[in-house]
């Protein structure tokens, strides 16, 4: 049965947030149910909120966060019911043209949930699943390709900056820079994802990093 659950709602561009009680779907073929315990603030989220990418409101933003699976829909077998999980919003099929050539994150497939929102508001009227997750809630449904299980003693909240900031400063250095072992690497801000970049930098085997 859907659940009645409470969200930070973006209703208008630049305005405050409003927690309100909406209605969340039951998790469809290939979706699951998370129960969320953290949810970091990416700067993705503030300009979505603030006007910057245009879009329709409103809608539930949030997509760098962690929690633990409630409940599975047909056919999931990445992850189980209890399972601690990453939730993020990169959501691929894996065998269009782009998951085939490992480009997961420009994967072109339309799931029903890019056509239909898992919220509604109380007279029923859909609200926007931002982002693709609409993690600034108490619970959420993503696709299971949008979760990876993690170990059970990481804190939630250090898991959640993995959603995003953590792959997309490692990613910075290793898919987009593809920086070679014994290179020099320049890290300009560290701020979370800054840092990652200097992890990825670590990790790649920079012979300096500045």
């Amino acid at each position: 049965m859907p659940q009645t659950i409470r969200a930070a709602v973006t209703r208008a561009f630049g305005q405050p947030m409003r927690v309100e009680t909406v209605t969340l779907a039951d998790p469809g073929p290939g979706e699951v149910l998370v129960a969320v315990k953290a949810c970091a603030i990416c700067h993705s989220d503030i300009t979505y909120a603030d006007g910057g990418w245009g879009g329709t409101v409103p809608m539930v933003l949030g997509h760098e966060a962690a929690g633990i699976v409630e409940a599975t829909g047909p056919g999931v077998m990445r992850v189980k019911p209890g399972d601690p999980v990453v939730v993020t919003l990169i959501r691929s099929c894996g065998g269009c043209h782009y998951c085939a050539g490992g480009h997961d994150y420009l994967c072109e497939t339309m799931f029903d949930l890019d056509r239909t929102s898992p919220l509604t508001d109380g007279t029923g009227a859909p609200i926007g699943h931002g982002l693709r997750t609409g993690a600034f809630a108490e619970k959420l449904v993503v696709e299971q390709s949008q979760l990876v299980a993690v170990g059970g003693n990481m804190p939630f909240a250090s898991a959640s900056l993995l959603a995003c900031g953590a792959i997309t400063g490692v990613g910075a250095v290793t898919n987009t820079a593809k920086m070679p072992a014994g290179a020099d690497a320049v890290v300009i801000g560290c701020g979370g994802v800054g840092l990652n970049a200097v992890q990825g930098a670590r990790i790649a085997g920079a012979a300096s990093i500045i």
